[in-house]
């Protein structure tokens, strides 16, 4: 794991103006590489989509109404073919970095999600093109997936700061985003347009002092112990943060 960088008292110049803390023994950070992470409930590989296009076409397809397309950038694809081409036009490239999401129990491709925006120079990434299908929702597997990402952000890579953001209508990517412990920063008003929509986005953060008290948290939560025989939780993940 690498060394979190010091940071001196906040302070001010030879000309009175404050500068904040600096940064003691920074270096810019590795990349991420496609390599597994892998977890006692799910597993992410680098997506290939001749491996997993059918797999995650069938998951999404759970979803019958397709409601879970509405904040993503493209989609819904009412053909394999087409989703296959997606992915193989967006999904083979260093950044945005894609993982497809596996059920260790079925083996099946269940979900994506990738690393972007990544900013090596100066410890910045963000994870996001967040799919969850329907068999993933609401899982154990979700969670440990976002952790696993969170994992490797910080501890693997030693950045510093690790975003989410999302369509400021999307209601239920920023309660997931406040249950996972990322920090409501503001409303990027007019910020994009897409599916010929404008957008203002919300944006959320989780920063390395952040993270050792968050990794305990999910720790608790992701223990066998905390679910019964049925796979429901025994206690939430805001409890073990608290």
């Amino acid at each position: 794991m690498p060394t979190l960088p010091e940071l001196t008292p906040e302070h001010h110049n030879a000309l009175g103006q404050p500068t904040g803390a600096t940064m003691v023994n920074w270096h810019p950070r590795a990349r991420p590489t496609r390599t597994t992470m892998a977890g006692q409930y799910c597993t992410l590989v680098p997506l290939e989509p001749e491996q997993h296009a059918e797999a995650l076409y069938t998951a999404f397809g759970a979803d019958a109404d397709g409601k879970n397309w509405t904040y993503l950038p493209v989609g819904p694809f009412n053909e394999l073919a087409d989703f296959r081409h997606w992915l193989m036009s967006a999904c083979c490239t260093t950044d945005p970095l894609f993982s497809a999401i596996i059920d260790n129990r079925t083996t099946q491709a269940v979900g994506m999600a990738a690393l972007m925006r990544i900013e090596p120079t100066v410890g910045v990434l963000e994870v996001g093109h967040i799919h969850f299908s329907p068999l993933l929702q609401r899982t154990p597997l979700a969670t440990e997936a976002m952790f696993l990402m969170m994992q490797r952000a910080f501890d693997e890579l030693g950045y510093r700061r690790y975003e989410w953001k999302c369509d400021n209508y999307n209601e239920p990517s920023k309660r997931a985003a406040q249950r996972l412990g990322f920090q409501f920063e503001g409303i990027f008003r007019q910020a994009l347009v897409y599916k010929n929509r404008s957008r203002d986005t919300a944006w959320f953060s989780v920063i390395d002092r952040d993270w050792p008290a968050l990794k305990t948290a999910f720790q608790g939560w992701l223990a066998p112990a905390n679910f019964d025989a049925k796979g429901h939780q025994k206690n939430t993940l805001q409890s073990y943060r608290q």
